[in-house]
């Protein structure tokens, strides 16, 4: 796949999937002394500890990335704690797990009480967002390490979610079937991938483009990463058959490949692709294939039921997230995403290209 766009901003996802093989490889080998308690294979959005009859915890972590220096440059810290919120309950939903609390670590380059409050009042609303508690957390402070954009502002903003699930409700995908329906939950924007990216195409963030209908360039991309806990958590407990649940994250639509299926998906009826994914491309001379392996393009979440109860459960989760649609189907075509509408196929590890 091209990645010359987002390679030039300093951002090599290929070498990145590559090293990440790696490090898996290594941890993968891991001898605890006792059997392993893990119930999934590396590569879900959560993994799933058996820890009694019954029950596991769902473990995910995951942190704000370069969202950070958007926060830094305009000098507003009080919605990354939202982003770094969604980012971990939104895996930890996927295995069919409800989400119960988050810790969070958060190193800075100087302790700063103003700031670090306004980062507490966006950890709070995410929490409350996502009906979590955020019983504990630390707080490094590295200037050797850290450096702001200014200094001293520089800060890092990670997570780790726990939540809860019965052993055998536990959602993997693995139940997919050629015809199921793919429901789109719309996204708020960039969420918290890609914003290397954004912010080398978009580097005035005091700018108010047309194209944004008046809202700046940091405006949008600070806009907090959309929290799905409660919509689905509405769909599991509806007794639909909620089959797979994904992130749409960084990788966009082939999100969907993590799902243990031995299938295809095809992407016919796109949710709307937000105005700032236009300008960003516009800007950056991004081509589409790559702007859908980077950025979630205006879909953040899916869901997979059969195509009998696609209406039903698209209903649910509109009342919480209005705009959510039946965006597409599962094909028989395995191990590939099709975005018909942009005449894209895309594979694991291989990206998008056109057909």
């Amino acid at each position: 796949m091209s990645e010359a766009a987002y390679a030039r901003a300093g951002v090599d996802t290929g070498r990145a999937e590559s090293a990440v093989a790696g490090l898996v490889e290594v941890l993968r080998g891991i001898d605890p002394g006792r059997d392993s308690r893990a119930v999934l294979g590396s590569g879900h959005y959560a993994n799933v500890l058996a820890v009694a009859p019954n029950l596991g915890i769902a473990l995910s972590t995951d942190g704000v990335g370069t969202k950070v220096i958007v926060a830094e440059q305009l000098g507003r810290f009080d919605t990354v704690g939202i982003d770094c919120v969604a980012m971990n309950v939104n895996d930890v939903i996927c295995v069919g797990a409800e989400p119960l609390a988050l810790l969070d670590y958060l190193a800075v380059e100087e302790a700063d009480p103003a700031v670090l409050r306004d980062i507490a009042v966006g950890l709070k609303a995410g929490a409350e967002a996502a009906g979590v508690e955020i019983p504990g957390g630390e707080l490094a402070q590295l200037p050797e390490l850290v450096r702001g954009h200014p200094s001293p502002r520089g800060f890092d903003l990670v997570g780790a979610c726990f939540g809860t699930v019965a052993l055998d409700r536990v959602v993997t995908g693995s139940r997919i079937e050629p015809g199921d329906a793919l429901i789109g939950l719309p996204s708020t924007g960039v969420h918290s991938n890609g914003l290397t990216l954004a912010r080398r195409a978009l580097g005035d963030l005091a700018e108010r483009p047309p194209e944004l209908g008046g809202t700046s360039v940091g405006e949008a991309l600070l806009e907090p990463t959309a929290i799905y806990v409660r919509a689905v958590l509405d769909l599991l407990r509806s007794g639909l058959d909620v089959r797979g649940l994904a992130h749409i994250t960084s990788g966009g639509m082939l999100n969907l490949l993590r799902l243990e299926a031995a299938v295809g998906y095809r992407v016919d009826a796109p949710l709307p692709v937000p105005a700032v994914f236009e300008l960003v491309a516009a800007r950056s001379a991004t081509e589409a294939a790559e702007m859908h392996e980077v950025f979630n393009m205006g879909c953040g979440f899916v869901c997979v039921v059969p195509e009998a109860e696609a209406s039903a459960a698209a209903e649910i989760l509109a009342t919480r997230h209005p705009g959510t649609a039946v965006i597409g189907a599962v094909t028989d075509r395995t191990a590939t995403v099709e975005l018909a509408a942009e005449r894209l196929l895309g594979i694991e590890s291989g990206g998008f290209s056109g057909i």
